[in-house]
C-alpha cells in the first residue's frame, strides 16, 4: 500500500513559513540554500524539485519516491502568486480547495472533497508514494493519515510563523521511529521518521 508522507522543510523550532506564509526562500526569503543541500535533492528527491528548479540545474530524472502530490490552497497560491501555474507538472498534482473553484494548471486537479477519504483512496491505488507539500492546515487535517515524516530541518529558527502542523490540529500525541538521518556540510539535517507501530 501506498504511505502518505510529509516531506517538508522546518527550521529547528518547527515553523514551515513565516508568519505571513510567503515562500521562505523565494526573492525575499530568510531560508539559505546552500550547495549541498541543492545537490542532495537532486540526488535524492530530484521529483521534489519545482518545474522551475529542474529545468535550472537540467534535473530529467523522474524520482524515485513520489509520483503524487498534495497541497493546500494558500501552498498552491504562492506559485501562482510567482507565475507558476503548477510546479510539478511531472507529478500527478492535486490541490486541495473548497473557495477556488477553477485552477490555471491545466494537469492540477482541484479537489473539494474530504481529505482524508481522498488520501485514503490515494493509498489504495497503484503507484509510488504520496507526496504532502503542505501547507500546515492540510497537514493538520490529514495528520491522522501520515504514515512517514522527511524534515529537512535548516540550520535556523524563526520565533514565530506557520508551524509544521496547523494549530487546529487535534491533540493526538503519536510515536515516531528515525528510520534514516542524512547531515549536510551546510548544516541541514534530513530526518526520516516512521510511524510507531504498537
Amino acid at each position: 500500500m501506498r504511505k502518505l508522507v510529509y516531506y517538508i522543510a522546518t527550521t529547528l523550532d518547527g515553523f514551515i513559513a513565516g508568519p505571513d506564509g510567503a515562500d521562505p526562500t523565494g526573492p525575499n526569503g530568510f531560508w539559505p540554500i546552500p550547495e549541498d543541500y541543492i545537490r542532495h535533492l537532486v540526488a535524492e528527491y530530484p521529483e521534489t524539485l519545482p518545474v522551475h528548479a529542474r529545468q535550472a540545474l537540467s534535473v530529467t530524472a523522474e524520482g524515485t519516491h513520489f509520483d503524487t502530490v498534495l497541497e493546500g490552497r494558500r501552498s498552491y497560491e504562492i506559485g501562482l502568486a510567482a507565475g507558476i501555474a503548477d510546479a510539478y507538472p511531472h507529478l500527478r498534482h492535486l490541490v486541495f480547495s473548497r473557495t477556488l473553484t477553477e485552477v490555471p494548471g491545466p494537469a492540477v486537479e482541484l479537489v473539494a472533497d474530504d481529505p482524508v477519504a481522498t488520501v485514503r483512496e490515494l493509498k489504495r491505488q497503484e503507484g509510488k508514494d504520496i507526496w504532502l507539500l503542505g501547507g500546515a492546515e492540510l497537514a493538520g487535517s490529514l495528520y491522522a493519515e501520515i504514515d512517514t515524516l522527511i524534515l529537512k530541518a535548516g540550520p535556523l529558527t524563526l520565533g514565530d510563523g506557520i508551524p509544521l502542523f496547523s494549530r487546529k490540529a487535534a491533540f493526538d500525541p503519536r510515536p515516531w521511529t528515525l528510520s534514516d538521518h542524512t547531515v549536510l556540510a551546510g548544516g541541514a539535517v534530513f530526518l526520516t521518521y516512521t510511524r510507531a507501530t504498537d
